[in-house]
């Protein structure tokens, strides 16, 4: 039983070695990290979101002063499920990344950080309420419930400091 016990505790101990960690404006200013570096780093959702836009509403027509609706209204969904991995195709400002979850670079969320949130690079919208927000996907408008405001950015810390220390080992010099 005790061996079984420091097996589970051993398992434990590694795989919090390579947790992921929210990335948030202090980390990104403590790792100075440059847009071509941020380009290489893998991000990861930090919680399922999901968005969805009305489509089919052109068909819907005013006849005698009714709203009739010819095959109903359809609704397109787009899930980007928790821990999916993403990358930034670019940055329209310093700190605003376009991050990518699909293979289409066209598909892409903004994010940037978010004081109410301690920082956390969140969702960025066109505009929020108190129900939902407006976002652009692969250049269409969706909309998005605002517990989806604050998904965010999550990356494996001990990877980029790994991949961003350039270190330099002098022998010495003599005369």
């Amino acid at each position: 039983m005790k061996q079984l016990l420091a097996l589970l505790g051993l398992v434990m101990l590694l795989s919090s070695c390579g947790s992921l960690t929210p990335f948030t404006k202090d980390l990104y200013s403590d790792l100075d990290l440059r847009e071509n570096t941020v380009k290489k780093v893998q991000f990861y959702l930090s919680k399922d979101l999901v968005l969805y836009k009305e489509i089919g509403s052109e068909q819907a027509s005013v006849e005698n002063g009714k709203i009739r609706l010819k095959e109903g209204t359809k609704v397109q969904e787009i899930v980007i499920r928790k821990n999916t991995p993403g990358v930034v195709i670019f940055m329209p400002k310093e700190d605003r990344f376009a991050v990518c979850f699909d293979k289409d670079d066209e598909n892409f969320l903004m994010f940037g950080p978010n004081e109410r949130y301690n920082s956390k690079f969140t969702l960025l919208g066109k505009e929020w309420n108190k129900q939902v927000g407006k976002v652009t996907y692969g250049g269409e408008v969706y909309y998005t419930s605002t517990r989806n405001a604050m998904a965010s950015l999550l990356v494996n810390v001990n990877k980029i400091r790994k991949s961003s220390v350039k270190r330099k080992t002098t022998v010495g010099r003599k005369v």
